[in-house]
Parts: structure tokens; sequence; C-alpha cells
């Protein structure tokens, strides 16, 4: 199943995941809902470079 990935695309989707748990973190147990809100909307942009580089290099 995660064999047409390559290395640092695993790698970028793990930090994704680990960036939620921190947010999900800051949010639930420290209550700074301002910092959790930023380090959320991290996940997203960078799967979306990912799919940027990643539909610019099929081209």
């Amino acid at each position: 199943m995660f064999t047409k990935f390559k290395k640092i695309e695993l790698l970028i989707l793990v930090l994704v995941v680990v960036l939620i748990f921190i947010s999900e973190y800051y949010y639930v147990v420290l209550n700074n809902p301002e910092r959790a809100l930023f380090i959320g909307l991290w996940p997203p942009t960078i799967i979306g470079l990912l799919i940027y580089f990643n539909l610019k290099l099929k081209k």
C-alpha cells in the first residue's frame, strides 16, 4: 500500500499527523485555542504544497 509513496512523502504525512496531535494537545490540555488554531492551520497547507509539487513534477 505504501510502496507508491516516496520516503519524503511518508515523512511529511507523519509530520502532518504529529502537528494535528500537537494542535489538539494545545487546545484540550493547555487550553490555548489561539496557538492550537495557528498550529492546526499548518497541516492543510503542508498537504496542499505536497499535492502542488507532485502535480508540478508530473508535467
